[in-house]
């Protein structure tokens, strides 16, 4: 099977790593956008899939290769669904121009997880999923864009357990593993999770549709 070389609408090498790893039967390698020189897109949008294509069209367009782009965040119920699509900059941060991007990252996922449980100090319910979108493109006028939806349900804790994964996963208690995302194993991670529910609908996709795989 021939390689399908897909522009990741991202620059975040967790998400690259992981997508990576749920894609790669369908002989797909992924290239992050900003390898290629391409800045972020605008996401402008108040649901998931909207941003997802919005992303994924704007890579295709700006490299003129198919391109791929999630977009996932956490929902809470307490919280009518926020943080929702703002989940990655739910807190707001200082500019920080001397850091670089893994550590300005982890500083912002800190500071999300502290907002987040601030806003819930007293809830009644603390339930909540975890939610991806995965949109792929073969162009930027694509009319046939795949696009796949995964929800991983789970409850917020009171305090963060676990050193893995990257944004919410220390808060996010998955109870049918006893443990939170972030106290998982990868592979249990990158079997179980939004983006692996929504990464099997996408593979299905690009066999029934791309004939991949």
């Amino acid at each position: 099977m021939d390689t399908l070389r897909l522009v990741l609408a991202s620059n975040n090498a967790k998400k690259l790593k992981e997508l990576g790893m749920l894609l790669a039967p369908a002989g797909v390698e992924l290239v992050t956008q900003g390898a290629l020189g391409v800045a972020e897109a605008e996401e402008p949008h108040h649901t998931f899939i909207e941003n997802a294509l919005a992303k994924a069209r704007h890579a295709a367009a700006a490299t003129g290769l198919a391109a791929i782009a999630d977009d996932s965040g956490l929902c809470v119920d307490a919280l009518g669904g926020a943080p929702g699509v703002h989940s990655a900059h739910y807190a707001a941060l200082e500019p920080a121009a001397d850091a670089d991007r893994e550590a300005l990252r982890a500083r912002q996922d800190a500071a999300n997880n502290a907002r987040l449980l601030a806003a819930l100090d007293g809830a009644a319910t603390r339930r909540a999923r975890f939610v991806c979108a995965l949109v792929a493109v073969r162009s930027a006028q694509d009319p046939e864009p795949l696009i796949a939806f995964g929800r991983w349900e789970g409850e917020i804790l009171a305090a963060p357990e676990g050193s893995g994964g990257f944004g919410y996963d220390p808060l996010m208690f998955i109870p049918s593993e006893g443990c939170t995302a972030a106290a998982m194993p990868a592979e249990t991670k990158n079997r179980l999770s939004h983006r692996a529910i929504a990464c099997a609908q996408m593979l299905a996709l690009m066999r029934e549709v791309w004939q991949r795989g």
